[in-house]
C-alpha cells in the first residue's frame, strides 16, 4: 500500500511550515529521526523529492510546495468532519473559519458579515489574516490550504489558481481622489501603491494622457488616502479604499468610461459545500448587497 498516513501529512505540513526536519518535530512532539524517515517514507510513495537537504535546513521542491498544498487541504477537511457530521444532525454550525481578505475588503466587508455571521451561528470561530492582494494574493493562500476562504479581486489579468472556484459579490468602480480645494488637482503628481489592481485599470490608463509621469509609491491604500489628504498628489482608487475617506479628501467620478474591478469570493470544491463556508457566502452576499454595492 503506497497510501499517504494522516500522520506523514502532518509531518510533511511540519517541515514545510518551519524549514527544518528539528523544528518540525519539536513543533510535533517528535523525534528529528522520526520526521525524518517519515519524509523519505512519503518521497518513496509519492515517487518524488519533496525537500532539497542541507545546510539550510528543508526547502521544499516544486514536488514539495504541492505536496504540502494538497496535505493542509486534506487535513482541513478531516478536521472538519466531526462539526460537519454534527451540524447535519442539529443544524448547528461550529468550529474555525479560516479568512483571508484583502486589506480594504477586511475593513469595510468583513465587519458586517462576521457580526451576523456571530449572531446566527455563534459556535463559529472566524480567523482573519490580511494578505496583499498582489502575486497569488488571497486565491493563493486558498489553494495552498492556508484559508477556507478568501476575499478576492476576480477578472483580472492573473487567472484563478488550478482547484479553486468563486463567485462575484460585488463590482466595485475608480474614482479620482485629489484634495480639498486644489486649483487644478489633475497636475499634482500621481500616487500608486503595488496593490493597485492595475490589470483592471491598465488598458484605461494608457489612454488617458492627463495623467502625470510624475509618481509616487506608496505601501498600501491607507497610505495613498492619507498623502492626498495631506495634498501630496492624487491618486486612482477602488470604492473600498476610500469608504473612509476624510473631509480634506475629494472623490471625484471618473465618467462613464472609468474603469471598475469586481470583488468575490474564492474557495475550494470541497470546502464550499461545508456549513461554515455556506454560512459565510450567504453573510457576504448579503453585506455586499448594501451599502457597499450602492
Amino acid at each position: 500500500m503506497n497510501d499517504l498516513a494522516v500522520r506523514e501529512l502532518r509531518i510533511l505540513v511540519a517541515v514545510e511550515r518551519t524549514g527544518s526536519f528539528t523544528a518540525a518535530a519539536e513543533a510535533l512532539g517528535l523525534t528529528q529521526s522520526a520526521v525524518s524517515h517519515a519524509v523519505s517514507a512519503c518521497e518513496r510513495k509519492i515517487g518524488a523529492v519533496l525537500f532539497d537537504r542541507g545546510r539550510h535546513g528543508a526547502r521544499p521542491t516544486p514536488a514539495g510546495e504541492r505536496a504540502a498544498a494538497h496535505s493542509r487541504r486534506i487535513l482541513r477537511l478531516l478536521d472538519a468532519l466531526p462539526a460537519e457530521a454534527r451540524g447535519a444532525a442539529t443544524r448547528e454550525v461550529t468550529g474555525p473559519l479560516r479568512i483571508a481578505a484583502f486589506r480594504s475588503a477586511a475593513v469595510h466587508l468583513l465587519p458586517t458579515a462576521l457580526t451576523r455571521l456571530a449572531a446566527a451561528h455563534p459556535g463559529l470561530a472566524p480567523e482573519v489574516r490580511i494578505v496583499p492582494e498582489v502575486g497569488r494574493g488571497t486565491a493563493g493562500e486558498v489553494q495552498d490550504g492556508r484559508a477556507d476562504l478568501g476575499i478576492a479581486t476576480l477578472g483580472g489579468s492573473t487567472p484563478l489558481p488550478d482547484g479553486v472556484l468563486a463567485g462575484a459579490l460585488f463590482e466595485e468602480e475608480y474614482s479620482l481622489v485629489h484634495p480639498v480645494g486644489h486649483p487644478d488637482p489633475r497636475s499634482l503628481p500621481l500616487i500608486d501603491w503595488t496593490e493597485n489592481c492595475s490589470s483592471y485599470t491598465r488598458s484605461w490608463w494608457q489612454q488617458q494622457d492627463w495623467l502625470p509621469a510624475a509618481r509616487l509609491d506608496a505601501g498600501e491604500d491607507s497610505v495613498v488616502l492619507s498623502m492626498v489628504a495631506r495634498g501630496m498628489g492624487m491618486a486612482i482608487m477602488p470604492r473600498l479604499a476610500v469608504l473612509d475617506a476624510p473631509a480634506s479628501v475629494v472623490v471625484a467620478d471618473l465618467g462613464a468610461e472609468r474603469p471598475t474591478r469586481t470583488v468575490g469570493y474564492v474557495t475550494t470544491p470541497e470546502l464550499a459545500g461545508t456549513l461554515g463556508v455556506r454560512a459565510l457566502i450567504r453573510e457576504l452576499r448579503g453585506a455586499a448587497a448594501g451599502p457597499l454595492a450602492a
